[in-house]
């Protein structure tokens, strides 16, 4: 199958991207995570606020979160509340989304430096540019994506739900995917389109390497979880291992509870273990690779969370016009799935 792979002409300067050293949790003992965690409810209580994590925060943020997901869930999460502050335990471009689904909500991220590699892989210029190419194209974002970027496509989608969307367009379409690589690589194989393909990666997923998955052992008892955003997934399809699932991280916890296996090794964030062991007592988890950590979402930590609550910082906003043209394409992908 043919795959038109278009590569970034540059690498936009994100602050919030720029420093993917920082922001490693600190150790709490057992007593402030409990202290903390009190005095952020009670904070969230006085406040009316919910608070939203994704499945990749870490675990005592997990724990004190009103709803934990991925995006797509954190997404209808945010359209649906009926609380009047959100406060979003993940990356910038997520607190963007909910700003635009609830834009009658206050919207706090604890710390405004919690960027994304993948979302700034494509900026709204390179986007027009490329559309330019292609003006009868239609236009899919993955939801990495800035609220600029998603103010220029036709549809925005998830891991979650990527497949149903380039399903729903019809045949005869031209489609440009942007920004990540091997999702658009993975949905040409399951869905036997064509797509013109932008060049950009999650650095943690794009790390995760067939060499990871060629390491596993042959034990025939164990599963392995793939995010469709890994470097392998692909070509985990072709392999034709039917002890492979390629998932969603929603899914991965879907499956896994479903599951007769007892052993799971999950390529993806090493977040994501904390709540397959939460919401799957009694099975096995392993990361298939330690180094899988995205220190973006490690930047938010129960102290920055109270202080958020406590103090009303850091305010999300999106310009009026750019929201307006964002929010259709993010309707469809809170719709398709």
């Amino acid at each position: 199958m043919t795959v038109a792979l278009v590569t970034p002409k540059t690498r936009p300067a994100d602050r919030r991207t720029s420093s993917p050293g920082r922001g490693e949790a600190p150790v709490l003992s057992t007593a402030e995570i409990a202290s903390l965690t009190a005095e952020i409810r009670d904070l969230a209580k006085a406040r009316d606020a919910v608070i939203l994590a994704h499945n990749y925060q870490v675990p005592e943020v997990q724990d004190v979160a009103d709803y934990v997901g991925d995006s797509l869930g954190l997404a209808r999460e945010a359209a649906a509340t009926s609380a009047s502050t959100i406060v979003f335990c993940g990356v910038h471009f997520m607190a963007e989304t909910a700003c635009i689904l609830s834009p009658e909500k206050t919207v706090l991220i604890p710390d405004l430096d919690a960027g994304c590699s993948l979302a700034a892989s494509i900026t709204a210029d390179q986007l027009r540019a490329w559309k330019a190419e292609h003006p009868d194209a239609v236009v899919v974002a993955y939801v990495n994506t800035t609220a600029a970027v998603k103010a220029e496509v036709d549809y925005c989608c998830t891991s979650g739900n990527a497949q149903q969307v380039i399903e729903a367009i019809p045949a005869d379409r031209e489609i440009l995917f942007l920004p990540d690589m091997y999702l658009g690589l993975w949905l040409e194989r399951v869905t036997g389109r064509k797509l013109r393909i932008w060049m950009g990666e999650c650095h943690v997923h794009a790390g995760i390497r067939p060499t990871d998955i060629e390491a596993l052992t042959a034990d025939l008892d164990t599963e392995l979880l793939v995010h469709p955003e890994c470097g392998c997934a692909s070509q985990c399809m072709a392999f034709g291992n039917s002890r492979t699932q390629i998932l969603s991280t929603e899914k991965m916890v879907t499956f896994a509870k479903a599951s007769p296996k007892q052993r799971f090794v999950v390529a993806t964030e090493t977040g994501i273990l904390h709540r397959l062991n939460k919401e799957v007592p009694g099975k096995q988890f392993e990361a298939i690779s330690e180094r899988a950590i995205c220190r973006y979402m490690k930047m938010i930590t129960l102290p920055k969370l109270r202080d958020s609550l406590r103090d009303g910082t850091h305010l999300v906003t999106v310009d009026p016009e750019i929201a307006a043209k964002a929010r259709a394409s993010i309707d469809r992908m809170v719709a398709i799935g």
